[in-house]
């Protein structure tokens, strides 16, 4: 039971920290902009973040998933981080947080 406390925990402090990467072009956060599908995190404290961009023709297609991995390898308790770019489904703004649309105007 501690265990899933702990992975709990750590999921959470993994999201406190995607929560600091931001869009280049829209001002809120990539999690709030719903860019992250999914937070995986095994017994050997390997992370997988499946994520998608705004457009396959993202200007920050191949910086932005970078900044996930390092950011999440920063982590004291992290051995390995990867990311997957899915695009399945496609990103829609259906997809943003209240939070993320209330920043933007939306609504």
């Amino acid at each position: 039971m501690e265990t899933e406390i702990d992975m709990a925990e750590l999921g959470e402090k993994i999201v406190a920290v995607i929560k600091t990467i931001y869009d280049p072009e829209i001002p809120v956060d990539i999690y709030e902009l719903g860019l992250i599908y999914d937070v995986f995190v095994n017994e050997d404290m390997e992370v997988k973040v499946l994520m998608t961009l705004t457009t396959p023709n993202c200007p920050v297609a191949e910086s932005l998933p970078m900044e996930v991995e390092d950011k999440i390898k920063s982590m004291k308790m992290i051995k390995d981080a990867e990311v997957e770019i899915t695009f399945d489904p496609p990103w829609s703004q259906e997809l943003m947080s209240e939070e993320a649309k209330l920043e933007l105007g939306m609504l």
